[in-house]
């Protein structure tokens, strides 16, 4: 028998975290631990407004399928998720953390790396570094902080264009922009050429996650990139996305965990657009579960972590936008500190 057990940490940032929605500086983040009661696997599952995942309803969702976990024990962990989907169809952030808690105790068990399951490689995309909005003083003072590769910059303001103008100035790193829903189709058709010119690779969800009309616009007549986040939440919407997008941004929170996001990739492959991997300001718990799919990937934002002020675990790590991984079994991913069974 399995036993699940859950924790609510506060993740305080080291700098606050603003993007075109709204600003955090405390992440509250759920640990869910699945133990064989020799081995414990861990998944992660942050509070987010815009997904209405919440501490209460991620408590309540483990909580409901204590049962059906209990006797999963050997069990493959797509088997298990299955089980669990149709349950929590409401919450896939709960689902997500039980799915990669549980892949990361079938790994230990069976004592072979998370990853060895889809993959033999090691070799990765860089991870960029997130600046969120703020004064182009404070952004500039950031990237001066952290140099990195490749940055991805939240926008989003009346003055977007400028500030990565200032920002170039100061590093020839290459840029990622992310409008989270912001723009209009004529803003980001115009913000582009100046963008393009400025050395950004592509953005990230210029749109309203419904506006498919405008997104038809945009993959038509934008000269960078478009890649859909907010867009593409589930696998059913992949398909769709391919249409108008040329590539997605998976999260393992939005579609469910590493077991729907294998299915995601296979499908993106299979329509030939790009695929990204994110975060949700995680710590290492959850970080360590996403970077096991970057072999997978095209681009990778697994910076989660190295934004808190103090992290909970230790596992993965990025070292230069380039992704060390753990040499443990699993995710690789342990407590810095105790965490009690409930």
């Amino acid at each position: 028998m399995l036993s699940i057990s859950s924790q609510v940490f506060q993740l305080t940032l080291k700098h606050a975290f603003t993007t075109s929605r709204y600003t955090v500086n405390v992440q509250d983040t759920l640990i869910v631990s699945i133990t064989n009661g020799e081995l414990t696997g861990y998944g992660e599952a942050t509070v987010n407004p815009y997904y209405n995942s919440t501490v209460q309803k991620l408590e309540h969702s483990i909580q409901s399928v204590n049962e059906i976990v209990s006797r999963a024990d050997g069990d493959h962990p797509s088997e298990l998720w299955r089980r669990l989907a149709p349950i929590l169809k409401d919450d896939y952030f709960a689902l997500c953390a039980i799915d990669c808690a549980y892949w990361d105790l079938y790994a230990k068990t069976n004592k072979r790396f998370l990853r060895s399951y889809w993959t033999d490689s090691s070799a990765t995309p860089l991870s960029n570094y997130t600046i969120g909005i703020d004064s182009i003083d404070s952004m500039k003072r950031k990237i001066l902080e952290t140099p990195w590769p490749v940055y991805k910059i939240k926008l989003g303001t009346s003055n977007d264009v400028k500030i990565i103008s200032e920002l170039r100035k100061i590093t020839d790193s290459v840029f990622r922009i992310d409008a989270n829903c912001a723009w209009t189709v004529q803003e980001t058709l115009a913000n582009a050429i100046e963008l393009k010119d400025l050395g950004v690779e592509f953005i990230e969800q210029p749109l309203k996650a419904k506006d498919w009309e405008g997104m038809k616009v945009l993959k038509e007549r934008c000269v960078l990139p478009l890649i859909a986040d907010e867009s593409c939440q589930r696998f059913a919407d992949v398909e769709p996305c391919a249409t108008v997008f040329h590539g997605i941004n998976i999260k393992l929170m939005k579609c469910g965990g590493l077991t729907p996001a294998l299915t995601m990739i296979d499908k993106a492959r299979q329509l030939d657009i790009k695929v990204m991997a994110g975060c949700m300001t995680e710590s290492t718990i959850g970080i360590s579960s996403l970077v096991q799919i970057a072999p997978l990937l095209d681009f990778i934002d697994a910076d989660g972590a190295m934004l808190l002020k103090e992290d909970i675990a230790e596992g993965s790590t990025l070292i230069d936008g380039n992704i060390l991984f753990s040499s443990e079994n699993g995710s690789g991913a342990e407590f810095k500190i105790d965490l009690k069974l409930n």
